[in-house]
């Protein structure tokens, strides 16, 4: 990517709270996309993977309060929420809720990515369904990165486990709103559709949409800021302030995300790991718990209110 021919892949490791895992269970992706890239762009992808064992504790910068507690899970690549179908072994904090899922919408603020020419570091936020318990996932979101000194970013959209595909025809900034809606037609067809809504001198741009055929069983939908593997390993994450997702539905309707549900991003060795990305607890506005705020580094921002 961006002179950089080296194979990309997004994974993530879920475990209990507070805690690092190893063993079987899992979220793995792989996916995203490259902004403004050039023509012999690596393909990226998602694989869904989890993984439980021996909980030890992780280093913060400062202790959740009351009114941000603590994340449920912890991953080495992905931070915030999920809903899920049936309760996961290990994380009796994200309660099954009985559904399948048919559709997923997510509105998330791009945030503006810096970083260190001698560094390169990734991140990317999407919304999308299955992979949470399962190593299927159709998604879609936007990628910024910081490689060779430069922020870059772009839009893309993937099915595992086929790599991603950029969506060259969306100019992707720093500021856009970016809207990412996934529904189920007849059949296995289900409609994939990115909007950049703009901002403040910058015009909303066309949205673009595809048709897939897509075979997996439904059984999660996330809203997540995510760090790719690189060369089979999970990359930097890219210091990208904080980003604001809200207006998210699952089902067509608010996801009720609740308290206490979401995930935490924990990046280094195992003696040395810390969180790096961290979501505040759901909105309180109406409907309640259709978004959140995540923030690079260990400390939860404040809790959107609208």
């Amino acid at each position: 990517m961006f002179g950089d021919r080296s194979a990309r892949a997004r994974w993530a490791v879920v475990v209990p709270r507070l805690a690092l895992v190893a063993g079987i269970g899992g979220v793995t992706l792989i996916g995203a996309g490259v902004a403004t890239a050039p023509a012999a762009t690596p393909a990226l992808q998602m694989v869904p993977n989890h993984f439980l064992g021996t909980a030890r504790t992780i280093a913060r910068t400062s202790s959740p309060s009351a009114s941000t507690p603590a994340p449920c899970w912890a991953s080495s690549n992905w931070s915030g929420y999920a809903v899920s179908q049936t309760a996961i072994s290990g994380l009796p904090c994200v309660p099954a809720s009985g559904q399948t899922y048919t559709g997923v919408t997510g509105t998330w603020t791009v945030p503006t990515v810096t970083g260190s020419s001698r560094t390169s570091t990734y991140s990317a936020a999407w919304a999308g369904i299955d992979g949470f318990a399962n190593s299927n996932l159709i998604q879609a979101g936007t990628e910024q990165d910081y490689t060779g000194g430069k922020a870059r970013y772009s839009a893309w959209w993937e099915i595992l486990p086929a790599p991603e595909t950029v969506i060259p025809s969306i100019t992707v900034l720093p500021g856009d709103a970016m809207t990412v809606s996934i529904t189920k037609g007849s059949s296995s067809q289900w409609s994939i559709t990115v909007t950049d809504n703009g901002k403040t001198g910058h015009a909303a741009q066309a949205p673009f949409t595809t048709t897939q055929t897509y075979a997996g069983p439904g059984t999660s939908a996330e809203w997540i800021l995510e760090a790719p593997q690189v060369n089979g390993r999970i990359a930097t994450l890219a210091q990208y302030g904080s980003a604001p997702f809200d207006h998210g539905t699952a089902n067509s309707v608010s996801p009720g995300l609740k308290v206490g549900t979401g995930g935490e991003m924990v990046q280094g060795n195992f003696r040395r790991a810390q969180v790096v990305s961290i979501p505040s607890s759901p909105d309180t506005g109406a409907p309640a718990g259709d978004g959140f705020v995540t923030a690079y580094g260990s400390t939860a921002p404040p809790a959107p209110t609208s």
